[in-house]
């Protein structure tokens, strides 16, 4: 289990930590094109693999993918640090994501095979929970720290001891369990490739939107997406081993839960992406002490773990957590949605509390609900298919979201830009679209410099930028919201899930 919580605080580290190092990187390495790609194709190569590698697990075992999946991210890590241009370092992320995506469809799904009790299952995902969380609110940080006092590419070697250590304890210690496939496996590589093509193909679009919107080339690429999905449906009927077992979406608890992974995925990415540019953009605050009022949201993801794992086995409905997990959830959405810039930063620091341990509530008693619906045989690619869909989810959400934010300031703006027209002021007021203007320090002296210089006093229109943008993420974040009370109702159509009260390694599913 140590091993497996490193292997997740991993991952936890190389999103946050590269994330922060990204403006030294295409300083250093040119090519500010390519500035998208880097955590792009990262995320691309991990959505593709997450399923086709959770399934393989489940026929061939999980031990030796868990490895492979160590191996491959932190001899990545190293290519990465050692990048000596971008498309090189680009290259290098999608090895990286190829071994993220291993080690999220294998390292998560051998928790049951452990751990067959959910009970205990429940307990020991908070070691996971915890990893997860210090990955998380350590990795800004001290990629921030790393950056500065010893370049860019320390962000990358920090992943050398980590993988290093989940090597040792996962190679030493991970048990080899037997399959319980019987018979010879024929991998279905056919439905492994429209997997990659579909879930690929869908991302590309999802990132594309914002900038293009419905171009030609964006709905040529939805019905590409239509008809890999198409295609994928009819390879996997016609499979003896397929990836994605069709027959799952079939079982109204599981289509249930996949659901609940999107909207926890739309909601829990748009309000950790979202919050941060509120706090600085809208309410003007520094970058430190925006990074500190949102810090909970992530720490509090262990707590919620932990506050969860002595009560859902005592429920009579377990599956009330997961309400009140997004309950939560939607309380955080409200209070950042209503919040102004007289809200004091502790009701602003109780919002994103809320948030986390909505979170912490939820991820892992989905995992585990999942597993004990599906079976042992399936342990794999349910797992798998819960982290995808979250992924969607999280895909859909801030793009959804950052449209609706970015359509919202851009009209707000354009009417206090209109009234410059014709003027010598025109251009530079223009410059006020550009919502980076009410981040970046550097930007907003620049435009308030050249509006002086023509005797334009340039505050108001900075003011009204800043009231137009808290009113767009406020509608984006009260989005999320609603998302969140759509995910509570849902809940109740997932059958009774009852904890037995001796440990006799099963979870009792009631009949309807």
């Amino acid at each position: 289990m140590i091993g497996i919580a490193l292997v997740n605080m991993l991952v936890a580290l190389d999103q946050t930590v590269v994330s922060t190092a990204l403006p030294s990187i295409v300083a250093e390495l040119k090519g500010f094109e390519y500035y998208a790609w880097i955590a792009s194709i990262y995320l691309l190569a991990s959505v593709v693999t997450v399923p086709v590698f959770g399934r393989l697990g489940d026929y061939f075992g999980r031990r030796q993918f868990v490895i492979a999946s160590v191996v491959t991210f932190t001899a990545a890590s190293v290519l990465c640090g050692l990048a000596p241009n971008m498309p090189f370092l680009i290259f290098a992320r999608a090895l990286q994501g190829l071994g993220g995506g291993m080690m999220v469809g294998t390292a998560f799904a051998s928790v049951p095979d452990l751990f067959p009790d959910a009970r205990s299952r429940v307990r020991w995902q908070v070691v996971i929970t915890t990893a997860y969380g210090i990955g998380t609110a350590a990795g800004p940080s001290l990629g921030g720290l790393l950056s500065e006092h010893f370049g860019w590419r320390s962000t990358f070697f920090i992943n050398l001891p980590v993988g290093l250590a989940a090597l040792y304890f996962v190679w030493r210690y991970l048990p080899k369990f037997p399959s319980v496939h019987k018979g010879d496996v024929r991998v279905d590589w056919r439905g492994a490739l429209w997997i990659a093509v579909v879930l690929g193909g869908f991302q590309v679009f999802i990132e594309n939107v914002p900038a293009h919107g419905a171009s030609l080339v964006n709905l040529l690429l939805i019905v590409a997406v239509v008809v890999g999905f198409w295609v994928l449906l009819r390879t996997e009927r016609r499979a003896t081993h397929p990836i994605v077992p069709l027959d799952m979406f079939r079982h109204p608890q599981l289509v249930v839960l996949f659901t609940l992974s999107v909207l926890i995925g739309f909601v829990m990415y748009s309000l950790i992406f979202f919050a941060p540019l509120l706090l600085q953009g809208g309410f003007g605050l520094s970058p430190q002490t925006a990074g500190l009022i949102a810090t909970p949201i992530a720490a509090c993801i262990a707590l919620g773990s932990f506050i969860n794992t002595p009560i859902v086995v005592r429920l009579s409905r377990p599956t009330n957590m997961l309400i009140l997990g997004f309950c939560l959830l939607a309380v955080a959405s409200a209070g950042v949605g209503l919040a102004h810039r007289e809200t004091s930063h502790a009701v602003l620091a109780l919002m994103m509390a809320f948030a986390g341990i909505g979170i912490g509530f939820i991820l892992n008693n989905m995992n585990v609900f999942g597993q004990e619906i599906a079976g042992r045989e399936r342990f794999g690619i349910t797992t798998a298919l819960l982290q995808s869909t979250r992924m969607v989810g999280g895909m859909l959400g801030t793009t959804i979201v950052g449209t609706l934010i970015n359509h919202w300031y851009a009209s707000g703006v354009a009417g206090a830009v209109s009234a410059y027209d014709g003027t010598p002021a025109s251009h530079a007021v223009a410059r006020a679209l550009d919502p980076r203007i009410l981040i970046d320090p550097a930007l907003r002296g620049d435009l308030l410099t050249d509006l002086r210089a023509m005797g334009i006093d340039g505050m108001p229109l900075v003011e009204t930028a800043r009231q137009t943008l808290v009113s767009a993420v406020h509608a984006g974040v009260l989005l999320t919201g609603v998302a969140a009370i759509i995910a509570a109702l849902l809940v109740r159509r997932i059958r009774q899930i009852q904890f037995p009260k001796r440990l006799d390694r099963s979870v009792v599913v009631a009949p309807e």
